[in-house]
């Protein structure tokens, strides 16, 4: 499986929210993002929709306004991040009751795709932004998530 750019812009500016905010005091605007993640604004305005109806980012209005998490990064767990982006998912759709290709029904490779897909987003939830944010240190540019 294939990860889009989605979940991993989504991810980088999670983590970028989390690394520039200060509490409720000091939102990060989406220029501010944009600008030190290399993203389009226009890119990022379609993912913080996403992740805002997902309930990971609340938002603030006004000259002082901008983006912060909706919950501690700790309890941000990064399989649930990935799943929230991604508008398709491939592999599981094999599981769906609607088939997916005239295979479906005696397809001898399905069940390992959907394994390998579902160990995919198991590994993807043992991790929180949180760890990320541990991580940081070892980024060479100090301050940013890479």
């Amino acid at each position: 499986m294939k990860l889009t750019t989605r979940s991993r812009y989504g991810t980088r500016m999670l983590l970028d929210i989390a690394m520039h905010t200060h509490g409720d005091d000091q939102p990060v605007s989406i220029k501010e993002i944009a600008d030190r993640q290399g993203i389009s604004m226009k890119y990022l305005e379609k993912l913080i929709r996403v992740l805002k109806g997902a309930g990971y980012i609340s938002s603030r209005l006004g000259s002082k306004g901008g983006y912060m998490l909706a919950r501690p990064p700790e309890s941000i767990l990064l399989g649930d991040v990935v799943f929230a982006l991604e508008e398709t998912v491939p592999t599981f759709e094999c599981v769906d009751p609607e088939p997916c290709c005239p295979r479906m029904d005696y397809c001898l490779t399905r069940t390992i795709w959907n394994e390998a897909a579902k160990a995919m987003y198991e590994k993807l939830n043992s991790f929180t932004l949180a760890d990320l944010i541990n991580d940081a240190e070892l980024c060479p540019k100090q301050g940013q998530a890479c």
